[in-house]
């Protein structure tokens, strides 16, 4: 991609939909993370084969997304887990078709069965608890195409070290962020903690995340993340300086 990518603009053509979330996935990855190539997704035999072991049809949504990128681990594996399509399950209580797993197995993400049919469900995640009858499938977004955005978008906070860095913020450090970048236009989530959301933002090739307990920094290069480490002071885990 010879053109400079828009972040905020394409993303918020990117939470619209299936079409808008895929072209927002490819200029990200072009600049950000190294372009889209033909080897990026699996097989179509890959799915057809996942969906007759599993006896359902997989959404459009879940198709389109790993036959485009998901075999592209930088994107969607550097910290918590994309399963293949050979990986894909449905969980024990046959509720949901289960396809990303948290890091350490604290929590899933899923589709419900019964809208599966659905182009673009809305997706759920189930904490793993130690009481198993206390666990449930809560809402996290309202389409698998946006669960795919914010996918790539939290991995990428989680790539090389020299890129990334988190900091425990105190109130300081919260208003100035919210004081010096730009807020994205992500829907709030998970759905239903609208006055504790994730939230997203963008500094100077910066990406930022605040989720109530961390900020979670990714710059395009090492200068990009000392900026906003000095326009954010405080203690960065990887900042060495």
């Amino acid at each position: 991609m010879t053109q400079e990518f828009a972040l905020a603009e394409s993303l918020a053509r990117g939470v619209e939909g299936r079409r808008g979330a895929w072209s927002f996935i490819q200029g990200f990855a072009a600049h950000w993370a190294g372009a889209l190539e033909s080897g990026d997704g699996w097989a179509e035999a890959d799915l057809a084969a996942a969906e007759e072991r599993l006896g359902v049809r997989l959404p459009a949504a879940l198709r389109e997304a790993y036959l485009l990128f998901g075999r592209r681990r930088d994107l969607t594996s550097n910290h918590d887990v994309l399963l293949s399509p050979a990986e894909l399950y449905v969980d024990d209580a046959k509720e949901a078709l289960v396809f990303r797993h948290e890091n350490q197995g604290a929590a899933y993400w899923g589709v419900l069965l019964d809208s599966l049919q659905d182009d673009d469900p809305a997706v759920f995640i189930r904490p793993d608890l130690a009481d198993k009858s206390a666990e449930r499938w809560e809402k996290w977004l309202e389409r698998l195409s946006l669960c795919f955005v914010e996918i790539v978008l939290s991995e990428s906070l989680q790539a090389d070290q020299e890129l990334c860095d988190f900091l425990d913020p105190d109130e300081g450090s919260v208003e100035l962020l919210e004081e010096n970048v730009v807020r994205l236009p992500f829907p709030a989530y998970p759905i239903g903690e609208e006055d504790d959301a994730i939230r997203w933002f963008l500094g100077q090739d910066v990406l930022l995340r605040e989720d109530g307990m961390a900020i979670l920094a990714r710059g395009r290069t090492a200068e990009d993340l000392d900026r906003v480490r000095d326009l954010i002071p405080g203690d960065w885990l990887n900042d060495y300086r």
